[in-house]
C-alpha cells in the first residue's frame, strides 16, 4: 500500500480508536476551539508564524510565503520527529489531519511516510469532521433516555456518576459542559469548552452508546452556562421518561455545601454571581442575601435561594418542558452518603 494512505471521513471514524495517535496539525489556536476526540496538537504552524506567512503572501507574494513558509514547517516537524516520534516502531500508524486535509498535513503525513511509517490523512481534514458531527447531532438520537429530574440539589449529578460506575450509560451534560448548569454553577477551576468543543465531546458520547440499553441523563434547559444543547437532542429529552428524584431540603442544603466549596472560601465571589439575579429579585433582595454571605450564614443563605429562587423556577421549567413529567417514576433519597446514591444506582439498573 502506497502511504499516506488517503481516508474519507466515513473511513476514519469506523477505525478510529485504532490509529496509535491523532495529529491535528493546525495551529493551537484552531486546535483549542475543536478538534477529533483523542488528537494531539503538533501544529506545523504556530498562530504567530500563521500570520506571518499570510501576511507575506498578502503583501509580497505566494512564492517568497511559500519558501518562508516551507522552512519554518519543515523545522517544527523535524523537532516533532526529534522529541516526539522518534522513539516509534515501524508499526505505528498515526492519523494526521488539518483544516482542510491540505498542505499542512499533507507536508506532515508526506514526511513521516518517507521515515517509513504507515501513516493515514484524513481526506478533507477537521472540516469534514465537523460536518459529520453536525449531520449526526442535527438527527433525533435513537436512544432510550431516562430523564433524572429533581430541584437544585437533591443529587442528580451525583446519581449520574454513580449509575456510570456501575456500568449505566450516561449522558452528563453538565460534566461535557463544565459547569453546573445555573447561573452560580461556572467551575472556577475548569474553562468551559467552546461550542464546537462542547458538541463533539457530546457527539463522542452519543456515538458509542447501544440503543438496546437506557440512556440516563439529566434534565437541563437548553443551555448549560455558555453552551447550547443540541436542538435535536433537546427535543427528544423532553419527550423522555422521566425519574423524579427527590431529597430532603435540609439533606439538599448539606449538599450543596459540599459541591459549592469554592463559594464558601471567597464569599465574594459569590456576591459578583449573586448580581446576575437582581432583574428576577430585586436589589433589596440582592443585598440582602450578599450579606448574608459576606456574615458567614452560608447554610440559611443557601436554603432561602432554594425557597425563593431555585425550586420555584425549575418546577414550572419542568412542568412546562418535560411532558412525562406528571408519570416519572418516584425515587426518594434518605441521605447524601454514597450508599444511598448506590442503593437507588442500583433500583433503577434493576428495572
Amino acid at each position: 500500500m502506497k502511504y499516506p494512505e488517503i481516508l474519507s471521513i466515513d473511513q476514519v471514524l469506523a477505525q478510529l480508536d485504532s490509529f496509535d495517535a491523532i495529529i491535528d496539525a493546525r495551529s493551537p489556536g484552531e486546535f483549542a476551539l475543536d478538534h477529533l476526540p483523542g488528537a494531539i496538537n503538533a501544529p506545523v504552524l504556530d498562530d504567530e508564524q500563521r500570520i506571518r506567512v499570510g501576511t507575506m503572501y498578502k503583501q509580497i507574494g505566494s512564492f517568497e510565503a511559500k519558501k518562508l513558509g516551507a522552512a519554518l514547517v519543515a523545522r517544527n516537524i523535524a523537532q516533532y520527529i526529534e522529541t516526539l516520534w522518534i522513539d516509534q516502531p515501524r508499526e505505528w500508524r498515526p492519523l494526521v489531519y488539518c483544516w482542510r486535509g491540505g498542505n499542512r498535513s499533507g507536508s506532515m503525513a508526506h514526511i513521516l511516510a518517507k521515515i517509513g511509517w504507515p501513516v493515514a490523512q484524513l481526506d478533507g481534514g477537521y472540516k469534514a469532521f465537523r460536518q459529520q458531527v453536525n449531520t449526526a447531532l442535527e438527527d433525533a438520537p435513537q436512544l432510550n433516555f431516562k430523564v433524572v429530574c429533581g430541584t437544585t440539589g437533591s443529587g442528580k449529578s451525583r446519581l449520574l456518576e454513580v449509575l456510570a460506575a456501575q456500568g449505566a450509560q450516561v449522558l452528563d451534560l453538565e460534566l461535557l459542559a463544565a459547569h453546573r448548569g445555573s447561573v452560580l454553577g461556572h467551575l472556577p477551576s475548569q474553562p468551559q469548552p467552546s461550542q464546537k468543543a462542547f458538541e463533539t465531546r457530546v457527539w463522542e458520547v452519543l456515538r458509542r452508546f447501544d440503543p438496546a440499553r437506557p440512556v440516563f441523563v439529566e434534565a437541563e434547559s437548553k443551555k448549560v452556562g455558555n453552551v447550547r444543547v443540541p436542538a435535536a437532542l433537546m427535543a427528544t429529552m423532553r419527550g423522555a421518561d422521566c425519574i423524579a428524584l427527590t431529597l430532603s431540603r435540609q439533606d439538599r442544603v448539606r449538599l450543596l455545601m459540599e459541591d459549592y466549596q469554592h463559594f464558601l472560601v471567597s464569599p465574594a465571589s459569590l456576591n459578583t454571581q449573586l448580581e446576575h439575579l437582581t432583574q428576577l429579585h430585586g436589589k433589596e433582595k440582592i443585598a440582602h442575601w450578599q450579606a448574608m454571605s459576606q456574615a458567614g450564614r452560608m447554610p440559611e443563605l443557601v436554603d432561602e435561594l432554594l425557597a425563593q429562587h431555585y425550586d420555584p423556577a425549575y418546577l414550572r421549567s419542568i412542568d412546562r418542558n418535560f411532558v412525562r413529567y406528571g408519570q416519572a417514576l418516584p425515587l426518594h433519597l434518605d441521605d447524601i452518603g454514597a450508599e444511598a446514591f448506590a442503593a437507588a444506582a442500583r433500583q433503577l439498573l434493576a428495572m
